[in-house]
């Protein structure tokens, strides 16, 4: 039993049942068939709880504790055991409304897939280095944010209410513009009804933060980010191309 629960794949393939069981359990079913869909995700969150018991005593606590890994299993086990008990107990979700909450956390089970993804360290990293290093470029991008929405909201929280109300709403329209999906609806709500030149400057000032923010700005954050994750690829080409460049040069030296 202790190598069964040390095998990654038997562990992979536990992850994935229960993620098909819990996808499967979200549908209108018969009480019958959602009670035994329940049942095996209880089971499966058992196992999980014996295979977090055998790596345990298996590594040690401090060899244990040594891998994040283990520890993101660990975290991930224990927030999924009020499920166990709330199934096993039958509690009343009537009387405890709370514990619906500690239902849905079993969901959280199924995020140790990632760890089984090809290469997921490096790219854990990339995510670090890329974060670390756009910190302040997201700090001015927020703030752009900010001083539009308020901008946009002392101009049209009384031609617009849905949209900015409150400052809270009206950085909530203005990040929705941003996206660009579905930006002209604010625009067109607003202007409708106005003369043609207000007309003219509500659209223009709209297409204007439109292109600064959600055109310029998002590509450029998006570019920064992603040329950070990159920069370690790069820097290893940097490092290759040097080597090979000395190797030429000694090369060219032995000649003369």
């Amino acid at each position: 039993m202790k190598k069964l629960f040390l095998n990654s794949n038997f562990i992979l393939a536990l992850i994935i049942i229960n993620a098909v069981t819990i996808f499967t359990g979200g549908f209108d079913l018969d009480p019958k068939t959602l009670f035994l869909i329940n049942i095996l995700d209880s089971t499966i969150t058992v196992l999980f709880v014996i295979e977090l018991i055998v790596k345990l005593t298996h590594f040690k606590f401090k060899q244990f504790f040594a891998s994040s890994w283990n520890v993101f299993d660990l975290i991930l086990i224990v927030i999924s055991v009020p499920s166990l008990v709330v199934f096993i107990f039958n509690l009343n979700f009537a009387d405890l409304g709370f514990l619906l909450m500690l239902r849905i956390l079993r969901v959280f089970k199924t995020i140790r897939f990632f760890k089984f993804i090809p290469d997921i360290e490096d790219l854990m990293k990339g995510i670090g280095r890329a974060l670390k290093t756009s910190v302040f470029v997201f700090i001015v991008f927020f703030l752009y944010i900010f001083i539009v929405g308020l901008f946009s909201f002392y101009l049209f929280r009384h031609a617009s209410p849905e949209y900015f109300s409150d400052p809270l709403t009206a950085l909530y329209s203005t990040f929705k513009i941003f996206t660009v999906d579905g930006w002209y609806v604010i625009p067109e709500e607003i202007a409708s009804g106005n003369p043609a030149v207000p007309q003219f400057l509500i659209y223009f000032y709209f297409v204007f933060i439109l292109l600064t923010g959600g055109v310029f700005g998002l590509s450029l954050v998006n570019s920064i980010f992603v040329e950070a994750m990159m920069s370690d690829n790069n820097d290893e080409l940097e490092k290759k191309v040097d080597i090979l460049n000395a190797k030429i040069d000694q090369l060219i030296n032995k000649d003369l």
